[in-house]
């Protein structure tokens, strides 16, 4: 932050490390052997398409280096869009590793070709013992993730149970960088994964 940001009361965001995607496949092992959570085999990287050629152009190609990868690792791609315009490209995968690939692979595509400010998170899915879903989100512009956990019976009842992910914050908060501003937890409702 230079001076002049300092006077006008500008904060730089810092940039997240690519690394810290990575971390949710180390939070993984204790989760599951400590705490019984355990993975949906599904995650998803979320980003705002455009409607441009060039860009359409590095999805398709990136949707096929996964298909062509997957061959070996048992990993299946789609994608779709939301209500919001977002895209959703949903990989499936038994393995926590190969999710962190894929999505780390598609993440680090968009930002060499210059769209990395159409990312907007990823998404992994869990569940508990109990098969209630847990999901931990990247969020792209912090370089941070943090717990969302879905409540209701109702497929569009958005309720959450804070007190699950502050359970969670506490559980991975020494492997997982959480994002630390609590009211920066936002819910994704309706997640396809």
């Amino acid at each position: 932050m230079g001076l002049f940001d300092a006077i006008g009361g500008r904060r730089k965001v810092k940039a997240p490390a690519p690394d810290r995607l990575f971390a949710i496949t180390t939070a993984y092992v204790g989760l599951e052997s400590a705490h019984g959570i355990t993975t949906r085999g599904t995650a998803a990287i979320v980003f705002q398409p455009l409607a441009t050629g060039d860009f359409e152009q590095i999805v398709a190609d990136m949707e096929d280096v996964l298909r062509s990868t997957g061959e070996e690792t048992g990993s299946t791609v789609e994608t779709h869009d939301d209500a919001f315009g977002y895209r959703w490209m949903v990989i499936r995968d038994p393995d926590v590793d190969d999710l962190a690939v894929g999505i780390n692979a598609v993440s680090d595509q968009l930002e060499l070709d210059g769209f990395g400010d159409r990312l907007l998170c990823a998404v992994f899915a869990f569940q508990d013992a109990g098969g209630a879903p847990l999901y931990f989100i990247y969020n792209y512009k912090r370089g941070a993730w943090y717990p969302f956990s879905p409540t209701g019976d109702a497929p569009d009842a958005q309720q959450r149970s804070t007190e699950q992910e502050l359970r969670l914050r506490a559980i991975v908060g020494a492997e997982l960088p959480i994002e630390p501003e609590v009211s920066r937890w936002f819910p994704l409702w309706g997640i396809p994964i």
